[in-house]
């Protein structure tokens, strides 16, 4: 397969045709509310029913910093119906996160901790 005449050819690898089926799955962000946050774990409001037992990656902004941590879905359901749409409540453990994830996470905590003490 190559470009058009007009355009040059950018490609460092040819690309091959398939002939019959090939089927395959993307990945999207999706936006979900956090509800409650531990070391361990996060449960989350979706748009989207999530699969028990699935692994997702998600990417969570904790005051200044930001982290993508991979979680397996233990528990969803529908936590609320409107006219147009479903809420899903799930639960979801964290899978072997890096030590600067874990971190990030602890430190997170601390901080909320520490400000609500002083409210």
């Amino acid at each position: 397969m190559t470009a058009p005449d007009h355009l040059p050819e950018r490609r460092t690898a040819d690309r091959l045709d398939i002939l019959g089926d090939l089927h395959g799955e993307i990945m999207v962000f999706q936006p979900m509310q956090v509800r409650e946050l531990s070391a361990r774990g996060v449960q989350v409001e979706t748009r989207v029913a999530l699969h028990v037992n699935s692994l997702h990656e998600l990417r969570l902004t904790l005051g200044p910093h930001s982290v993508i941590v991979r979680g397996r879905v233990v528990h969803c359901s529908i936590s609320d119906v409107g006219q147009e749409q479903v809420v899903y409540l799930s639960g979801l453990e964290f899978i072997e996160p890096s030590m600067h994830v874990g971190e990030v996470i602890a430190g997170y905590l601390a901080a909320v901790q520490s400000e609500r003490g002083r409210l």
